[in-house]
């Protein structure tokens, strides 16, 4: 691990042109090696984007996997660029949003696009702010996430396995929830919510975060930019009148609004993951036989 932060370190140096593009030709070479992720990412596009053909789904698969091998080795460049670098790469659109951070709670929910490491950066050029995030196995890469991540501001990184409650505190003492709400951590704490029409297990936490703290909702998306000259993180308003009364009704909403940003760059999308590995009672899983190709688009079972 430490031969692999080394050769990361070195990486950093390249123009980002060259390190994208090196990225590029990893993630192309990802994409015909390893079927079993190849297979998750063709199946959650076939269930959320069926209109599509089987060619235009495995053209986002393959560009998928292109962009978040690039958006790996671009992390060098988070971890040990320049904050001056960083600066001219990353533009945010239209700025971070430090008037209502400073004016009370407030949830930054960033959606899982490969490039959203970018979006926490551009938050921590301006302020500190806290998170949960996932332990890592390996403690020498554990120590690099979370030294890299810390190097401009400070920043609480809580696990997940503490909960909710110490994020509740540093929310008191002013610190923005940077929050990642869009994964499949099984049925606890969740509701099978329709993203893109199949019903998947959601985080209920943003909305319930939001009620018990009467924190802003401010959604962040990082993209890349085109033609590898850089990265765009755009805040969008925070949500009037969010959760509501209806938990299930909000955590609809935070859905729909990724459904949008997804269909604006679809490969960017962290197709790589089971977002719909939990299932209800008594479905089965969408992703058998993941092993084995599927044979033909209409196979893939809800």
């Amino acid at each position: 691990m430490r031969l692999l932060l080394g050769l990361m370190w070195l990486l950093h140096w390249l123009p980002l042109p060259i390190l994208g593009r090196l990225g590029a030709i990893v993630g192309s070479l990802l994409f015909f090696t390893v079927r079993s992720r190849r297979h998750i990412t063709l199946t959650n596009l076939r269930l959320c984007m069926p209109e599509l053909t089987e060619q235009q789904r495995r053209h986002i698969a393959l560009k998928h996997f292109q962009g978040y091998a690039r958006a790996v080795l671009e992390r060098s460049l988070l971890w040990w660029g320049s904050e001056a670098r960083l600066r001219r790469l990353i533009t945010v659109e239209p700025c971070v949003p430090l008037q209502d951070i400073q004016a009370g709670p407030t949830i930054l929910l960033c959606p899982h696009f490969v490039c959203l490491d970018v979006a926490g950066v551009a938050v921590l050029l301006e302020s500190p702010l806290c998170s949960i995030y996932t332990r890592q196995k390996n403690k020498v890469f554990d120590g690099a996430l979370r030294k890299g991540r810390s190097r401009f501001r400070p920043i609480k990184l809580f696990s997940r396995e503490e909960g909710v409650k110490p994020v509740l505190r540093a929310m008191r003492e002013k610190l923005p929830f940077f929050m990642l709400p869009d994964m499949d951590f099984g049925a606890k704490d969740a509701e099978f919510v329709p993203f893109f029409g199949t019903p998947a297990a959601t985080l209920t936490s943003p909305a319930r975060i939001a009620a018990s703290t009467g924190a802003k909702v401010i959604p962040v998306i990082a993209t890349f930019l085109p033609n590898y000259r850089g990265w765009k993180v755009t805040f969008y308003p925070a949500w009037e009148n969010y959760p509501g009364d209806d938990i299930f009704a909000a955590t609809r909403k935070m859905n729909v609004f990724i459904e949008d940003r997804i269909r604006e760059t679809p490969d960017e999308y962290f197709w790589t993951h089971k977002r719909f590995k939990t299932r209800p009672p008594g479905t089965e899983s969408v992703y058998r036989n993941i092993s084995k190709p599927t044979a033909r688009p209409n196979q893939a079972s809800l």
